[in-house]
Parts: structure tokens; sequence; C-alpha cells
């Protein structure tokens, strides 16, 4: 037990008994945890405890159990996040990706960092589809997946165009097309993409423009790595996915 002070971002709360709330927080400092909040509705930070706002904590942390929250301060609330369904599903899927990710407790700055930078990215309007992306290949690591689509897996020639073997969990060139007959036989821009969005730092983003069609070749590419490498199945991206005719229906 130790009292602390760390920045956190919530992830998700759900209720504890009849008036009391256990609230999922991602710390900077100490990793994701669970806090007890006892009468949460008439707790003065109830509202700095909702999903997709970060604030600095001071609070006592626990290694085994609940923690507890002292106070919250410099509580930042995305808001656009919240008002907007589309950007909230990919968002929620964003969260959901990183809570499975690594195990609770476990201290990892860089991966709240990662995750914070997604959310304000989100929140300022940039393209959700090519944040999601981007985070969904950077995380793979953490699932113990690495994968080089940079070069081809035989002969390690750096300059495109590439395919992707499952057989080899790696890229062919057209010189070892034949080493796999069941090559992904994908259009060569979504290894240019997925090797882009693999290695680009969030701070590096600038608009980009991806024609839609081209979205749903890497969206359907990136959902096989995680069924062949992964094998998570998360309510967030079940939820996402059905949202995919959303958009025509509410012009």
């Amino acid at each position: 037990m130790r009292d602390a002070e760390t920045q956190g971002l919530v992830l998700y709360s759900r209720n504890y008994k009849e008036k009391d709330k256990l609230v999922k927080i991602f710390t900077e400092s100490f990793g994701k945890r669970m806090f007890f909040v006892k009468n949460f509705g008439k707790s003065s930070y109830a509202s700095s405890l909702q999903a997709f706002t970060d604030g600095k904590l001071t609070a006592t942390i626990n290694d085994g159990g609940f923690s507890f929250i002292e106070d919250v301060s410099e509580v930042v609330v995305y808001k656009n996040i919240s008002a907007d369904i589309f950007i909230n599903a990919h968002a929620s899927y964003i969260i959901s990706l990183a809570d499975s990710a690594i195990s609770d407790n476990q201290y990892d700055p860089a991966l709240y960092g990662f995750l914070k930078r997604s959310l304000e990215l989100l929140d300022q309007g940039f393209d959700m589809e090519v944040v999601t992306n981007i985070f969904e290949l950077q995380v793979l690591h953490r699932f113990g997946v690495s994968l080089n689509f940079s070069e081809c897996a035989f002969c390690h020639k750096t300059v495109g165009p590439f395919d992707f073997s499952y057989k080899f969990s790696g890229c062919l060139c057209p010189r070892h097309f034949d080493e796999d007959l069941r090559r992904s036989h994908l259009d060569p821009n979504v290894i240019y993409l997925i090797n882009l969005f693999q290695e680009i730092s969030l701070d590096e983003l600038k608009k980009i423009s991806i024609k839609a069609e081209m979205k749903a070749k890497i969206r359907q590419f990136i959902d096989g790595l995680y069924d062949e490498y992964v094998g998570i199945h998360l309510k967030s991206k079940k939820f996402l996915d059905g949202m995919s005719g959303w958009a025509d229906i509410m012009k």
C-alpha cells in the first residue's frame, strides 16, 4: 500500500453493489488498476471518472485488491469522442485493445502514452480508421507478435511490390511468390501502408487521405492478422464492425 500521485486514463467503470462503482484506470506510474469508489453518485469527483477522461490522481495504490482514489485534478475530457458515436466506437475499441494487451498492475508508461495520444488525435478529428489501424499494428508486439512488412522474407529485398505469406509470417517479393501458392494476393499498396502505419510516430502523423476502398482492404488484412496471430474477440470490435453500414443510413 502506498499513497501516490499519477496521471490516469479512465478505461471503463461498472456498478458494484447498490451505490458503489469499480473504475478501471490505466495509470502512467502503476499500470492498469481497479479503483473502488464508494457512493459514486455523491462523490465530488464522479464527473471526473467518466469514460474518455484523463486526469491527475491522488490515490492509495494497493498491489492486491482494489485501490482507492482520494482526489482527481487537472481533468481532460475528450468531448468529441463522447459526442460522436463513430469516433466513440473506434476509441472504445482502442481502449479495449490496450486493456487486453498487458496484464493488470503491469508498468507500461509507453503504452499509456500511446493510448492517450491516440485518443487525443481521435478527439481532434484525425481520420479514425487510420488512427485505429496504427494503434492495432503498433500494439501487436505486446501480444508477442513481431511481423516485418519492410522486406522479403527470403532475399530481404526492401523495394516492393510485396505480398504477404501467412505460411512464412512475412512478405514475399515477386521473385519468391511461388514459395507460397496460397499467399494473400494483396494490393501492393496495402503492404506499403501497413508498413508505414507500423513505423510512424503519432507525433509525426499528418492528415492522410485514403480512399474507402483501400481502407476496406487494410481493415480486412489487419483483421486477418489478428485472427491468425492474436485470436482475441472483443465486444467493442464486433460493435465497430457492425457499424459499417450506419454512415449511409444516417446521412
